[in-house]
């Protein structure tokens, strides 16, 4: 699309393969976790539950004023999942202090948890960041994180929900396993299996 912008991340981000899902067709990733859309009730009754500033963020894409978010302090072992239907998104173990103001992860939960778009707005080329199973804004990522990766998940406190190591994680569409067990167990038993 030539839309008059450059794009500030050249051949990574046009040749980047999308984080899409075919919403039609049940999908699980690779950890097990169900990655089919919530249906329209499903999607009406979690809408409900977000207080307006969270709305604001994961339904119409808006930012939490940096430092100002409940999770930028957060450093106990577990996982931060996505506020609005609970899909783990990042472990504890990949947060880094960038000093931009939000929660920065060098890596996602799952690749497949996540999806990208091409952002533009406030005339800025940008890479957000969407829940793959919900769609609800998270933030954006950028390509001056620190190693391995080189990336930095940038997202806002107010689109994710932690829950402590040993915590079961939530299960907002009642999927069952590995939704509503605790992460640690279940990591732990896949990685003595293999």
């Amino acid at each position: 699309m030539d839309d008059g912008v450059t794009d500030t991340f050249g051949s990574w981000l046009s040749n980047a393969a999308p984080n899409t899902i075919d919403r039609m067709t049940p999908n699980r990733s690779a950890a097990g976790f169900d990655l089919t859309p919530p249906t329209l009730d499903q999607r009406t009754s979690l809408e409900a539950d977000l207080t307006p500033e969270e709305s604001d963020v994961l339904l119409r894409h808006g930012t939490e004023a940096a430092f100002c978010g409940g999770l930028l302090d957060e450093h106990r072992d577990g996982v931060f999942t996505c506020r609005l239907c609970g899909l783990p998104l990042f472990l504890a173990g990949q947060k880094f202090e960038s000093g931009s103001g939000w929660p920065s992860f060098t890596a996602a939960f799952e690749d497949e948890h996540l999806e990208t778009k091409r952002d533009i707005s406030y005339g800025m080329v940008r890479t957000e960041l969407l829940c793959a199973r919900c769609g609800s804004h998270q933030g954006h990522v950028f390509r001056d994180g620190p190693p391995p990766t080189g990336l930095r998940y940038c997202i806002n406190s107010i689109s994710l929900e932690f829950r402590p190591r040993d915590e079961p994680l939530p299960d907002k569409l009642e999927r069952g396993a590995p939704e509503g067990e605790p992460w640690s167990v279940r990591s732990e038993s896949n990685a003595t299996s293999t």
